[in-house]
């Protein structure tokens, strides 16, 4: 994909996070990284991104309250979400994909699978 998309990532693990970021980056888009939910919900109010990587267990402001928070506003609904999670119990997907959660990816997480799994989010954007 060669235009540059805006994408939210909001993980409290530094590691985690920029080893995403950098792998994003390399696909050409511009990553912003919050660390917990509240400053990832002024982020999504700010900046309009096109897709959310965000995971569950944050401080402030769990993952699964600002799904909720961002699905269930009309300007956010359509920003998908991806939801990358320690909590691999079907009770925790469940509740994912039900706040709002377009996908749901167990840690430890193929760095490769999950890029490509950001890069069909955003074709499907691209040709909607």
């Amino acid at each position: 994909m060669t235009d540059k998309k805006l994408l939210l990532l909001v993980e409290d693990d530094l590691y985690s996070s920029e080893t995403l970021k950098f792998a994003l980056e390399a696909k050409g888009h511009e990553v912003v990284l919050a660390t917990n939910g509240k400053d990832a919900l002024s982020l999504v109010r700010e900046k309009h991104p096109q897709l959310v990587i965000l995971d569950i267990m944050l401080p402030k402001m769990d993952g699964y309250h600002f799904c909720r928070l961002v699905k269930f506003d009309a300007r956010f609904k359509d920003i998908p979400v991806i939801i990358v999670s320690s909590k691999i119990q079907e009770a925790d997907k469940k509740l994912g994909i039900a706040c709002g959660g377009n996908e749901y990816v167990t840690k430890p997480y193929d760095i490769n699978n999950l890029v490509n799994l950001v890069e069909n989010h955003l074709s499907a954007l691209s040709s909607a």
